[in-house]
């Protein structure tokens, strides 16, 4: 604990005491302390209305208090000498505003095994899995800490503001989130052959003290083989006595699906429904390997599913039957993830939308629409977060700042404004001008408010060196 001390210490946020003014800046702010914000004259502002259409609206401003939105209405409309912060939106070329987007499946900690595993000789998920426990092993908390605090930045660079995180430790993971303020649901490994220590009792200690955390704590299995039955009726009595979330990676590939069946009598779908866990306090990822049934049962149950469309392909763990789930009425509960830096190099779910578009094309076109929803109010339905997803009233202030002009989004169609999802989601990879979470600016001018990153690469660099010499050691 010591070493995690001295790291939070030494990447201190980087505190703002003075107001956002200067020549470079679409900020004008009475005070550094501000409760009340007006985005002002946007552009063009995506998101889904109450009724979960995708709406777009031109030249409309948001206000924003205690960081909930209050109102958004036509720019005209708002006075902006009622504001302690005002961010003009349409200066320079203008801004494109969306919600936060929201990432439903992701490994921070394993952060530092970018490059460890670039799957040269193509192996596949299997053995990928096998060569993962060498680094898990030789980390200690700094380690974990360090990379789960990476991992969070750069997933917030790309826009994204809320993160269901599945591992084995949890304590790294609350560290990452109350240094970069990002929402985070906290899925600990009930059970886990690189953290003996995690058990049920663990789990209920957590619950116990869960207000005290900046995560939002809940339970997850990497793989339900690896568990027995009384954990997993544990798993349910949580559910039950707490409303907590469950994860757990599902039908990933067709050898943890026989080994579930070897081990429970059936597979994982049915052992979900017979442990009372099929059901919309569950979210699964991956679900590959599953019958036309598996998908009913998944469908009328409101499970939540994490697509994963980069990681299929790169684990060649096959694929996703995205369209026998829409068909079955799944596609509100449908969202995406990340994976982790070994899955794919890049923490961005702007990519996966569009590898989920090329994914599927052969059969029908996933509409843009559609995967703008999947990234946003679907992701957030999924993680139980129903006042994030969506900028309306009553909902929190996450909001996603991009550059209208910049490569990717320019030429559109003016009098279409779509094509600028289009070109958002098919150009992919960028970062946020700036970014907003709870109301409160966490990047700014594309640069981290709260973490000097130079000093964080070094700290990464050096941990990841330091992670490589104990693997090669066997420590």
């Amino acid at each position: 604990m010591a070493n995690i001390e001295e790291l939070i210490k030494q990447l201190q946020p980087i505190l703002i005491d003075r107001p956002f003014e200067n020549n470079h800046s679409r900020y004008s702010a009475r005070t550094s302390d501000y409760r009340t914000v007006l985005i002002h004259n946007i552009p063009f502002l995506f998101t889904c209305n109450e009724q979960d259409h995708t709406t777009i609206l031109e030249h409309h401003s948001i206000a924003i208090k205690d960081g909930t939105i209050t109102d958004v209405l036509p720019a005209e409309k708002i006075d902006q000498k009622n504001f302690d912060l005002v961010y003009d939106a349409g200066k320079r070329g203008g801004i494109v505003v969306t919600p936060g987007l929201v990432n439903t499946h992701t490994h921070p900690p394993m952060y530092l095994m970018r490059s460890a595993m670039m799957l040269d000789e193509g192996e596949g998920v299997d053995e990928t899995i096998a060569a993962m426990p060498k680094w898990e092993r030789a980390m200690e908390d700094e380690h974990f800490t360090i990379a789960a605090i990476s991992d969070i930045t750069e997933e917030q660079k790309h826009g994204i503001t809320a993160t269901l995180s599945h591992y084995g430790v949890f304590m790294p993971i609350e560290h990452a989130a109350a240094l970069t303020q990002q929402n985070i649901v906290n899925a600990l490994s009930v059970v886990s052959n690189s953290h003996p220590e995690n058990t049920p009792a663990l789990m209920y200690d957590l619950l116990e003290k869960r207000d005290s955390f900046t995560s939002i704590v809940a339970a997850s299995l990497h793989y339900l083989y690896k568990a027995d039955a009384p954990v997993l009726d544990q798993i349910y009595k949580m559910i039950d006595q707490y409303g907590i979330l469950f994860t757990c990676h599902l039908a990933e590939s067709e050898m943890v699906a026989e080994k579930c069946f070897e081990k429970h009598g059936m597979y994982e779908i049915d052992l979900l429904e017979k442990h009372g866990l099929l059901n919309e306090n569950t979210v699964v990822s991956h679900v590959i390997h599953v019958s036309d049934d598996d998908i009913q049962k998944i469908a009328r149950s409101h499970v939540g599913v994490s697509h994963l469309p980069t990681s299929n392909i790169i684990h060649k763990s096959g694929t996703f039957a995205f369209w026998k789930f829409e068909e079955a009425g799944a596609l509100p509960y449908l969202s995406l993830g990340t994976d982790s830096v070994v899955s794919k190099s890049r923490l961005d779910i702007l990519t996966e939308a569009y590898q989920t578009r090329i994914t599927h094309l052969y059969d029908r076109t996933v509409k843009f629409s559609s995967l703008f929803k999947m990234m946003t109010t679907n992701g957030a339905r999924v993680l139980h977060e129903p006042l994030r997803g969506k900028i309306v009233h009553g909902h929190k202030a996450d909001l996603c700042f991009w550059k209208l002009k910049d490569r990717g989004f320019v030429p559109y169609d003016e009098t279409n404004p779509i094509t600028l999802l289009g070109n958002i989601i098919t150009h992919g990879g960028r970062y946020v001008r700036d970014l907003m979470i709870n109301g409160k600016f966490i990047i700014k001018d594309r640069k981290h408010l709260l973490v000097d990153e130079s000093r964080l690469l070094e700290e990464t660099q050096r941990a990841h060196m330091q992670m490589r010499e104990r693997v090669k050691n066997g420590r």
